[in-house]
């Protein structure tokens, strides 16, 4: 698939806005140098022209930026409110966001059933932080319309994780449908990040071990002395589809196949399908019995915080958890006991626990150890599952309609995610699995997903 950049434009906030540097949070400068990918796809608008499209999404883009304006500003280097060291700061100077128009030789229908594969990086813009350009010079938000030979169009976005979390995100692209489509914003953004005390210090006392506790070295795999071989190699995103009554299945059964009532009926959906993801991928990846293995998920805070943060609080307000298994136990145990590990590890995340992980890392002082502490390798033999499902990501509505498919960017190995089901699917059914494995380990992979399940 051939795509060809038209043109491309800056975007600003159509009025003036705030202006200055915005302290960041210590959880948004801790494993977030990155971009968010999202990939929207639609049939033909029949009512709108390529060029009536782009100039709407110009126009609603830089009106929403009034509202979102840490989007249309710059990261810059400052110094760490802890003393010494960087830290990075938000500058909302409105130098905008960049929003590009380009076109494809291919037909919506090459893409079948829109699995993620390279091709699909030339729908994003390409943006990220490990380039040339300094940090000053880099939007933090870049979105891009393509046009098939079809008449279709995709949208792929490419968002600062440094600037806003799933559910920030997820905000920000739905109030610009809003006004795309003519509406009222329904919600403004809360942008005082002093509510996870920024540049403050707590009173409260870390809990013992707080390096055990809020750094984790992830586990290589045995035999090896770096996962730098492991990193190398090739992966595949494979997306699979849980009924209702399969997951009703994996909830209602024990790990011998028999019935076993209310013991995982009590857990969560994520919970219990995370477990049975976890147990697949050590299957798949042939570990030996005694392999170490780490799983890490993050658990949004809004509503753990003592005081509770605003639902529009406008920043990172997620916690990223690790859990430390053996590969062994996690295959031969009930499913039960490794979904007990998951429900403990996110009853832990309390007020006090995420105020006693802002000390740590604040007392770390420098941006980059930061950032290495808070970065975890969850390639083989370590597994990262992310829950999208809460997060409003589907129906997203410019004007020309709902899209036909929305696709998460990702290409990690051991990167997962939990989405609703966007063809039937009611939030309460069926789920979809988006899983990234190397290629040597996608097809078992997608074996044990649903054969572990058929044989209970």
């Amino acid at each position: 698939m051939k795509v060809k950049v038209k043109r491309s434009y800056v975007v600003k906030p159509s009025e003036p806005t705030w202006s200055g540097l915005l302290s960041l949070s210590e959880l948004d400068q801790i494993g977030t140098m990155m971009y968010v990918k999202i990939l929207y796809f639609y049939t033909t608008p029949s009512t709108l022209s390529p060029d009536a499209i782009i100039h709407s999404l110009r126009l609603s883009l830089s009106q929403v930026l009034v509202h979102f304006y840490p989007f249309a500003g710059r990261l810059s280097w400052t110094t760490a409110a802890s003393g010494g060291g960087t830290a990075l700061a938000l500058n909302c100077n409105g130098n905008g966001a960049v929003l590009v128009e380009a076109e494809s030789d291919a037909v919506l229908a090459d893409l079948g059933d829109f699995s993620p594969g390279p091709e699909f990086n030339h729908l994003v813009p390409s943006v990220d932080y490990s380039g040339v350009d300094p940090i000053p010079d880099i939007p933090l938000f870049a979105g891009q319309l393509t046009k098939f030979r079809c008449g279709g169009i995709s949208l792929g976005f490419a968002i600062s994780h440094v600037v806003a979390d799933g559910q920030g995100i997820s905000h920000f692209l739905f109030e610009w449908a809003n006004l795309a489509s003519g509406k009222p914003l329904s919600s403004a953004p809360f942008h005082d990040r002093r509510l996870l005390r920024a540049g403050e210090s707590s009173s409260s006392s870390s809990p013992q071990g707080g390096r055990r506790i809020f750094h984790h070295s992830p586990p290589l795999i045995i035999g090896q002395s770096s996962n730098e071989s492991e990193r190398m190699k090739e992966t595949k995103v494979s997306t699979l589809r849980l009924s209702k009554p399969q997951i009703h299945a994996l909830k209602a059964a024990d790990n011998n196949g028999r019935s076993c009532n209310a013991k995982l009926r009590g857990y969560t959906r994520y919970e219990v399908i995370t477990a049975h993801i976890w147990r697949c991928a050590c299957k798949a990846r042939s570990h030996k019995p005694q392999q170490p293995t780490n799983l890490s998920f993050c658990v949004d805070i809004r509503r753990r915080m003592e005081p509770p943060l605003p639902d529009s609080y406008f920043g990172n307000a997620i916690i990223d958890v690790v859990i430390h298994g053996v590969s062994g136990e996690i295959i031969s145990r009930p499913l039960q006991d490794v979904a007990s590990k998951i429900r403990d590890a996110i009853d832990g995340v309390t007020s006090e626990y995420v105020n006693c992980a802002i000390d740590f890392y604040r007392n770390e002082g420098d941006v980059i150890k930061r950032q290495e502490l808070g970065t975890f390798f969850v390639g083989n033999p370590n597994l990262s599952v992310i829950n999208w499902v809460g997060l409003p990501n589907h129906g997203l509505d410019l004007g020309w309609g709902k899209e036909i498919h929305m696709s998460p960017g990702h290409d990690c190995d051991g990167d997962v995610l939990i989405l609703p089901d966007g063809i039937g699917g009611d939030g309460e059914g069926s789920l979809l699995v988006a899983a990234c494995f190397q290629v040597d380990h996608i097809q078992d992979f997608n074996k044990y997903f649903y054969e572990d399940i058929n044989n209970l």
